[in-house]
C-alpha cells in the first residue's frame, strides 16, 4: 500500500540536503552545538550558523521543549473540535480562551470543523469545569462542542504555554528553568545562570535533575507554518472488529513513511482518542488535493471493512500557541510505542 499515493513533498526538496540535516539535528535536540552540527553534517561551522540563521529568520523557528505533560501534573488531555452554525469573532475566542491556564494550542480551521483546542489540566475538575464553561461561552455562535480525551502520543507533541509552567507539580527552583528554555532552548548555562542569578554549577546540575525526573523529554523546535502548504488535520471514528490491530498496523505505514532528510516531518501529531472521535492526526501537505490522496484515501481503503469515517479540515491561524512543526525520526519515534493484541484474540 505505501507508494500507491504520492508522498513526495515539493517543498522539501526546495531546500538543500545540507539544511534539511541540520533542520533534523535541531529537531531531535535543539541544544546540539555548531560544532557538533558541522561535525555530524560534514561541512564547516560558518556553513551551520549561516544555513541556521537563514532558516530561523524564514521560517521562525522557536527553540522549545518537549515535555512530559504528566511528569508535570497534567492529567486530562483532550483535543476539541468545534463546529459554528454562525460566524464566530475568532479574536473573542482567542480572549476567551487566555483567561484559562487549560487551553496549550487553539487554531481555526476550514472544513469539517472550525476550531480545534488542545487542552491539558492539573484535575479532571478542573478540565470539566473548563469544557463545560467554554461549550456555554461560544453558545452564541452554535457551538457544536466535541471533546475527546488523548489516550497516548503514538507520534508528536503539543506545547505547553510558558505561562502555565509557573502552575506546575515541580518543585520552585526547577520551574523558572523550565520556563527559560521553553521561549529559548539554546540558552547556554552561563546564560541561564546570569539570568537566574544563581551558581553555573547549580544551574547545571538542576538541569540534569530535570532530564533525569523525566520533565524534559528532549529539547526540540517549533516553526511557523511554512509558506505554500496545507496543514490538515483528522479526525477519524471507526468500528474496531475482529482485524483492527493488523489493518492499523498497515495504516502506520502511511505515518512512518516520509521524505528522505525531510525540512518539515509529514505527519506531525498522532494520537488514539476516547470519546466523540476515536484518533486524531496532524499532517503538512502540499496541498489539500495531496493530503487527500496521501491520507484520506489512504485511509478509508485500509479501514473500508471498519466503517471508517474521517473529518478534515485545513488549519488557517494559530490563536494560542504554537504548532509543533519540525522534522524527527518517525520511524524511530513509532518503535517506541508497544502495541495492543489484536482486537477478538
Amino acid at each position: 500500500m505505501p507508494g500507491e499515493y504520492d508522498i513526495t513533498s515539493n517543498f522539501n526538496r526546495e531546500y538543500s540536503l545540507v539544511s534539511r540535516k541540520i533542520m533534523r539535528l535541531v529537531s531531535e535536540n535543539s541544544r546540539i552545538t555548531v560544532a557538533e552540527m558541522a561535525k555530524k553534517v560534514n561541512v564547516s561551522r560558518p556553513t551551520v550558523k549561516s544555513k541556521l540563521a537563514a532558516m530561523q529568520k524564514e521560517l521562525g523557528i522557536t527553540y522549545t521543549l518537549e515535555l512530559d505533560e504528566r511528569a508535570l501534573g497534567f492529567t486530562s488531555p483532550h483535543l476539541i473540535a468545534v463546529k459554528f452554525k454562525k460566524k464566530p469573532d475568532y479574536n473573542k475566542i482567542r480572549a476567551l480562551l487566555l483567561t484559562s491556564y487549560i487551553p496549550q494550542v487553539a487554531f481555526s480551521t476550514s472544513g469539517s470543523y472550525d476550531l480545534v483546542i488542545y487542552a491539558n489540566a492539573f484535575s479532571t475538575s478542573d478540565y470539566a469545569h473548563w469544557d463545560k464553561s467554554m461549550s456555554i461561552l461560544l453558545g452564541e455562535y452554535g457551538a457544536e462542542w466535541q471533546p475527546s480525551e488523548v489516550v497516548h502520543r503514538q507520534l508528536g507533541f503539543f506545547p505547553i504555554r510558558s505561562e502555565v509552567l509557573a502552575r506546575a507539580k515541580v518543585d520552585d527552583k526547577y520551574k523558572e528553568i523550565l520556563m527559560l528554555l521553553n521561549e529559548n532552548a539554546r540558552l547556554s548555562f552561563q546564560q541561564l545562570s546570569k539570568a537566574l542569578n544563581i551558581h553555573f554549577n547549580t544551574v547545571k546540575y538542576n538541569f540534569n535533575k530535570l532530564i533525569k525526573l523525566g520533565y524534559i523529554k528532549r529539547p526540540t523546535i517549533t516553526m511557523n507554518p511554512p509558506k505554500n502548504l496545507s496543514i490538515m488535520t483528522f479526525f477519524s471514528n471507526y468500528t474496531p472488529i475482529k482485524g483492527y490491530e493488523s489493518s492499523s498496523a498497515t495504516a502506520r505505514l502511511a505515518f512512518m513513511n516520509d521524505d528522505t532528510d525531510p525540512l518539515v516531518s509529514r505527519y506531525l501529531i498522532c494520537a488514539p482518542l476516547i470519546g466523540r472521535h476515536d484518533f486524531f492526526t496532524t499532517g503538512v501537505f502540499d496541498s489539500f488535493n495531496a493530503a487527500y490522496n496521501a491520507d484520506i484515501l489512504y485511509h478509508k481503503k485500509i479501514f473500508l471493512k471498519h466503517n471508517i469515517k474521517i473529518l478534515y479540515a485545513e488549519v488557517n491561524e494559530l490563536l494560542l500557541g504554537r504548532l509543533p512543526i519540525r522534522s524527527v525520526n518517525t520511524k524511530d519515534e513509532y518503535s517506541k510505542i508497544i502495541w495492543e493484541p489484536d482486537f477478538g484474540k
